[in-house]
């Protein structure tokens, strides 16, 4: 972590109370992301660390093996909240945090709900040709047209709701959502 050089012993420890607190609530939060507290808490301990690190001064500051350190590190790297960058006279990999989250947020959520858009679309448009195939083989069924007619005007309900939600994750990927909800600058 970083060093407190210039700071008393005070200074340091409320300095350090405070980073361990967003830490943990970043940990405690970091489910959000499917991922656990501990790679969470591994993400907060980078966040406040002063530049890169390897998986060595990382392991060794969290107290973590080494094997647990690199499954950490793969899991954010998959999730691009770190980045491995290059060190100049560094044979070993460096590790650095993403710093703009709503970057993160964009990349994470728009990948995870196109996946989950596009099946469920698949889905719905499979059942729907389903029932519409029932529904004109047996036409002359009443109580069974009703019912098919029910489930596909909930059907196409709920693809009305998928277009919608790719038009937002369009938003997302172009950065058109910033123009709707900007940024706030740090003052």
């Amino acid at each position: 972590m970083t060093t407190f050089d210039g700071l008393n012993e005070e200074q340091a420890k409320v300095i350090e109370k405070a980073r361990q607190r967003v830490m943990d609530s970043i940990g405690k939060n970091m489910d959000l992301y499917g991922v656990t507290m501990s790679i969470g808490h591994l993400y907060g301990n980078m966040y406040f660390h002063d530049g890169p690190v390897t998986l060595d001064e990382m392991g060794q500051e969290m107290g973590m093996s080494k094997t647990s350190m690199s499954t950490g590190m793969r899991a954010l790297v998959d999730l691009k909240m770190i980045n491995k960058v290059w060190g100049k006279g560094s044979r070993k990999d460096l590790y650095e945090v993403e710093g703009d989250w709503h970057q993160n947020f964009v990349e994470y959520f728009s990948i995870k709900w196109r996946k989950s858009m596009e099946m469920n679309i698949n889905s719905l448009h499979k059942s729907l040709t389903e029932l519409r195939k029932l529904r004109e083989e047996n036409s002359d069924n009443e109580a069974l047209v009703a019912h098919v007619e029910m489930d596909i005007d909930r059907m196409n309900h709920a693809i009305l709701y998928y277009r919608w939600l790719g038009r937002f994750i369009d938003a997302l990927e172009t950065g058109q959502i910033f123009d709707w909800i900007p940024k706030e600058e740090q003052e």
